[in-house]
């Protein structure tokens, strides 16, 4: 199968983001260890992003890649702008990408926010990260996105 014909590279590079070649069987079928093996790996969190997005459930995987992001930023001024994006986004109620968070964690972020520290998300992430590892990841594990990934791989970058 040539790359052209690959569903999984078809789907990546609509996200700009080809499906690389040096993606193994190996590391696919790490994925299937644990939701931390899946994260920890390079490409693991690009697919399982696109299969959050197929199940219209990708606010949880941008929020935490966000925070990620938001952890390592240094300037003060960076750092209040990204939290406020942050809060619109994905905290405050009713907004376009609201994650599911309990009431207490909400309420800290809203009183940290206008002095917020670089971990000022970090219970909304983990209680993100639980989500995606207790309910989607199971379900992604589950997927025919996943199988076929399992099946095609192997075909898919060798006759390229």
């Amino acid at each position: 199968m040539s790359r052209r014909n690959c569903w999984i590279c078809k789907m990546c590079s609509n996200e700009s983001k080809r499906l690389p070649s040096n993606l193994t069987l190996e590391e696919v079928l790490q994925w299937a260890q644990s939701f931390e093996n899946l994260m920890a790996t390079k490409y693991g969190p690009v697919v399982y992003a696109a299969y959050l997005k197929m199940e219209h459930s990708d606010e949880n995987i941008k929020f935490w890649t966000a925070c990620e992001t938001y952890k390592k930023i240094a300037s003060r001024w960076s750092r209040v702008s990204m939290a406020k994006k942050l809060y619109k986004t994905y905290i405050q109620p009713q907004s376009p990408r609201e994650i599911n968070i309990d009431n207490s964690t909400r309420e800290t972020i809203i009183r940290n926010i206008q002095e917020p520290t670089q971990t000022c998300f970090e219970e909304a992430q983990k209680i993100v990260y639980m989500h995606m590892a207790m309910d989607s990841y199971p379900r992604f594990l589950k997927s025919e996105m996943y199988q076929k990934l399992l099946k095609t791989i192997p075909d898919c970058h060798s006759k390229v």
